[in-house]
């Protein structure tokens, strides 16, 4: 099998580790194969393909859209290094506020599979790094939302001793608690 699929702390949530076939010409790694995915759990449909592009300390999220537009995503850095983060945000879920924070790099070539229901944003640890990422639903405005990144509730330790670059709206987005209450 040219993948392995390793549950994390929060079982949805899985990291997939391509089997990279290298030599002094380069590598070749399959970063897709549905009926492998499928017989791992994951069997989406992905519907959008994305490629981002940062430069050093940008830290993007906690991005998610509302439902019904919610979207699963496979998650690749194919240049640069970041620490990746997926918090659960299903009302029901034991996990609820819970995240999982796996480094995404060139060098490793591994993947975060996020299922629809969790927040996700990133970090840049590198110059530069570029993100290529499926998506099971196309993106929809009007469904677009997220929770600030450094929420005190969620505490998430994104190990950085930089003050972040962000975008304005990532700048002012809501709270958890103030998720939650929409809910």
């Amino acid at each position: 099998m040219p993948f392995e699929f390793e549950r994390q702390k929060i079982k949805d949530i899985i990291l997939v580790k391509p089997k990279v076939f290298g030599d002094n010409r380069g590598f070749f790694l399959e970063s897709y194969k549905k009926s492998d995915f499928c017989a791992n759990g994951i069997d989406v449909e992905f519907n959008q393909d994305n490629h981002s592009k940062s430069t050093a300390h940008v830290l993007r999220g906690l991005h998610f859209q509302k439902a019904p537009y919610g979207q699963a995503k496979l998650v690749r850095c194919s240049r640069g290094r970041i620490y990746d983060v997926a918090v659960d945000i299903r009302k029901n879920s034991p996990t609820f506020g819970e995240y999982v924070k796996v480094e995404l790099s060139e060098d490793n070539k591994h993947m975060l599979f996020i299922p629809e229901g969790f927040a996700h944003g990133f970090v840049v640890l590198s110059d530069e790094a570029e993100l290529l990422y499926k998506a099971s639903g196309e993106y929809a405005p009007q469904a677009d939302s997220g929770i600030i990144w450094n929420d005190k509730d969620i505490n998430i330790d994104w190990e950085i001793d930089f003050e972040p670059i962000l975008s304005e709206k990532d700048k002012v987005q809501q709270t958890l608690s103030e998720y939650k209450k929409g809910l």
